[in-house]
């Protein structure tokens, strides 16, 4: 498998890694669970035992003080089980809880008594000053049961933190990728350019009076000046533009009659019209008609020679939102969140880089928003995007 199949099925692999995650997680939790039973039976076993000391001591005519000094400090020293031991009279007696100070209260003994008869469990039967035994699990009991939710929370805090330092590294590293190759493609365009304009003006020389020639020589100057536009745009990436105040209609329609000339005549164009309102937005024009023209151009390879594609816009709390849409071939559901992967493309030919810049260029430098609204399959695709109001 090479590096471009391990990247394009990286989300099979934290699937796959998440499952692995779980197991281990699981296995955990079982083996905590079976220490804990066991720990459990022990301890019941061990305060039975005892019990049953105190019924043979308590029946026995030579027990003295020193026993009953044994049976405490037993209960006290050896065991670290919360026990409550109950008299003929009822008076209870707590030992091993904590604070101290508890272990000769009354109302806390009872609560604890209570919520042991809750529980369902069964007293212990004796007699004499321990004629019903109640006892709570120790607190290696409590440590062995809650492990597993400590090292989960642990365990999610270290991945979540090297997540974040992960893909912090990894976005920082991806963005100087971009510049670099932004900025160095307009480097490169920059002297064939120059080069170009100064063999039109060449041209434009040579041929003064033939008006055929002339009007294909200023085609042909337009064209290098779109040229031109296309290196200002690669060389705003990676630093940060200057936005300006602009009627966002106006500027939609900039965008249309571009590429309504490049499109085909059959193809339906409906944008609102520029001339009757008016609504302002802080935007890098360049940049901005960049992104414009690439969800068309995606538009166009979608239909074919016919369709159509429309705009809309509206005021949606502190936005200005476009939802631009087609009637193209649409995208299925499962590649929709997908679209603006670097390297993401649905066409024979193509990077697919051009929706991920358009990302790039609208979250990061203009503070909005792209995604897509909507979508189904042979019937057309909706982007929106949302820029804040001037």
């Amino acid at each position: 498998m090479n590096k471009a199949d391990i990247y394009n099925k990286r989300q099979w692999w934290k699937i796959v890694l998440a499952i692995i995650g779980l197991i281990i997680v699981l296995i955990t939790m079982f083996y905590s669970n079976y220490l804990a039973e066991r720990l459990a039976e022990n301890e019941k076993n061990n305060v039975s035992l005892f019990v049953e000391y105190l019924k043979i001591n308590s029946s026995s005519d030579v027990a003295s003080q020193d026993d009953l000094q044994f049976e405490l400090v037993f209960i006290e020293k050896a065991n670290t089980i919360p026990i409550i031991l109950e008299d003929e009279a009822g008076v209870l007696n707590g030992f091993n809880f904590l604070p101290e100070e508890r272990n000769a209260d009354q109302e806390f003994l009872k609560s604890r008594k209570k919520a042991f008869l809750k529980s369902g469990k069964e007293p212990i039967e004796g007699s004499g000053y321990a004629s019903f035994t109640y006892y709570e699990n120790s607190r290696l009991y409590t440590l062995i049961t809650y492990f597993p939710i400590v090292q989960v929370l642990l365990l999610g805090a270290f991945i979540g933190l090297g997540y974040f330092f992960f893909s912090t590294s990894r976005k920082a590293e991806q963005s100087r990728v971009w510049a670099g190759m932004a900025k160095e493609t307009a480097h490169q365009l920059g002297t064939p350019i120059t080069a170009i304009l100064a063999w039109i003006d060449h041209l434009k020389e040579m041929n003064v009076g033939r008006e055929a020639e002339l009007e294909i020589i200023g085609e042909l100057s337009n064209d290098v000046d779109r040229l031109g536009l296309i290196a200002d745009r690669f060389s705003k990436i990676g630093s940060k533009p200057k936005l300006t105040s602009i009627n966002i209609y106006d500027e939609l329609e900039t965008c249309k009659n571009y590429m309504q000339r490049r499109a085909s005549k059959k193809m339906v164009f409906e944008f609102p019209d520029h001339n009757s309102q008016s609504l302002m937005v802080n935007i890098n024009q360049h940049l901005f008609d960049w992104v414009i023209e690439n969800l068309i151009r995606n538009s166009l390879d979608a239909m074919g020679p016919v369709g159509k594609i429309s705009a809309e816009v509206k005021e949606e709390n502190n936005y200005i939102v476009i939802d631009l849409s087609d009637t193209g071939k649409g995208i299925p559901a499962n590649k929709q969140k997908r679209v603006f992967e670097p390297g993401f493309t649905t066409k024979k030919r193509g990077w697919g880089l051009g929706l991920s810049l358009a990302k790039r260029i609208i979250e990061d430098y203009h503070k909005g928003k792209i995604f897509v609204k909507n979508s189904k399959i042979n019937e057309g695709t909706t982007f929106t995007i949302k820029l804040p109001k001037a």
